[in-house]
């Protein structure tokens, strides 16, 4: 079985690295800090830094297989790697379709943030590599310790205008799924990544109030949100999950918060 190498080994990366340790597969991991990585070590996984000034930074066998969840990386990804990675699988965004309401396999591209433009631009340059390339692009990933059932506990979510703007989501566990099967799959291409239930920003926190007891969060001007809250967007994933025969474990929000108190 080939190694995998992880670049950016954070939230969905661990749970990624997880699942292969446990089935046997030998793993590399980077992060910007080698000791959010201790509970890995102890699982066997290899860890290295990663230096993106630094050509050659990290070493992988060749035929490897790479995720590459970093969000953003100035140098050509073949600069940074010592070695020929066979495949590689990027962790990029919906952001990427900027203003574009409704979303599928289909939908080109249309970045409108230097931020997604950016993402865009590492997926062309992956894309153009000498190795195989699945691209996944995740809408909102939540779980346990992030998503609006954390910030509604800590009194920062606050809903754009009166709240009609789409969201859509994935757990961070149906994602790591996602990038293991993508890991050991020959499909190629770029597809968007999300749960079966888009919704309202009111409707998924008034599920909230009322699954943690807690008043409706107030309503603010949407310019005054960080451009990630002011998305309106329902993405389909269900391409994706039908190429690498994905069953969710959290087909919406109604069974992933709760599994994510």
């Amino acid at each position: 079985m080939p190694d995998v190498v992880i670049l950016g080994c954070g939230y969905t990366g661990k749970r990624v690295a997880q699942r292969l340790l446990n089935r046997g597969v030998r793993v590399s991991a980077t992060a910007r800090t080698r000791s959010s990585l201790d509970d890995l070590a102890r699982l066997g996984a290899n860890l290295q830094a990663l230096d993106i000034g630094q050509p050659g930074s990290v070493a992988i066998p060749n035929g490897a297989l790479v995720l590459h969840s970093i969000p953003g990386i100035a140098p050509p990804l073949r600069t940074i790697l010592a070695g020929y990675p066979r495949r590689v699988v990027y962790l990029s965004t919906t952001g990427i379709y900027g203003a574009t309401r409704d979303v599928d396999e289909n939908t080109p591209p249309a970045p409108d943030t230097e931020s997604a433009k950016a993402r865009l631009s590492v997926e062309e340059e992956l894309q153009a590599g000498y190795w195989s390339t699945l691209i996944l692009r995740p809408a909102a990933i939540y779980g346990p310790g992030r998503g609006i059932h954390v910030s509604m506990r800590e009194s920062r979510f606050q809903l754009a205008g009166d709240g009609d703007n789409f969201v859509s989501r994935i757990h961070v566990d149906d994602l790591a799924a996602h990038a293991e099967a993508a890991l050991f799959s020959d499909v190629t291409g770029a597809y968007p990544v999300g749960d079966d239930l888009p919704c309202t920003s009111r409707e998924i926190a008034a599920y909230c109030a009322e699954l943690l007891r807690l008043p409706m969060p107030p309503s603010v001007p949407l310019d005054t949100l960080h451009e990630t809250r002011r998305a309106d967007r329902r993405v389909d994933g269900t391409a994706i999950r039908s190429r690498l025969q994905i069953t969710l474990q959290y087909p919406t929000y109604r069974e992933g918060l709760p599994a994510s108190l």
